[in-house]
């Protein structure tokens, strides 16, 4: 093959060529895609009152709260949710880059397109977990008290 336009069996060629990469990245962009919506991600908080699982769009699906929540706070445990919500979405985030990269790579503008907004959809930075929280615990002394003794 010369490069010639006017020649017909270098303009098939180039056209097959063509073809094949446009079928291997319909292939791989099905991948990714179910790959993507199959993903689920579970985080812990590291003092173990909650344990919440979300699915590929960042819903909550599951969540968890162990016997340790009854001695804590509830501005504590809700606190401990929304982090460990944030925590999760991140997760998801770097894994859902990372099938990304995997399925579809990163050298085309639409994979690094893709992947960007799966960044900005899901991540939270630190800024917005610290205003979307009350402040941090004041120990005054006293005995944690259930939550729910106080009902």
């Amino acid at each position: 093959m010369d490069g010639n336009i006017l020649d017909p069996d270098g303009a098939r060629e180039r056209l097959a060529a063509w073809k094949d990469r446009i079928e291997k990245l319909a292939a791989d962009t099905r991948t990714m895609s179910d790959r993507l919506q199959e993903v689920r991600v579970t985080a812990t908080d590291p003092k173990g009152l909650v344990e919440l699982t979300i699915d590929s769009t960042g819903a909550l699906v599951d969540i968890k709260l162990t016997s340790k929540m009854e001695r804590t706070a509830p501005d504590v445990v809700s606190r401990t949710i929304m982090e460990t919500l944030a925590q999760a979405k991140n997760q998801l985030a770097d894994r859902s880059q990372e099938i990304i990269a995997d399925t579809v790579g990163t050298e085309s503008a639409a994979a690094r397109a893709i992947s960007e907004s799966v960044g900005n959809h899901l991540r939270t930075s630190p800024e917005e977990e610290s205003t979307a929280a009350p402040g941090p615990d004041v120990d005054d002394g006293t005995e944690p008290q259930s939550f729910m003794e106080k009902w």
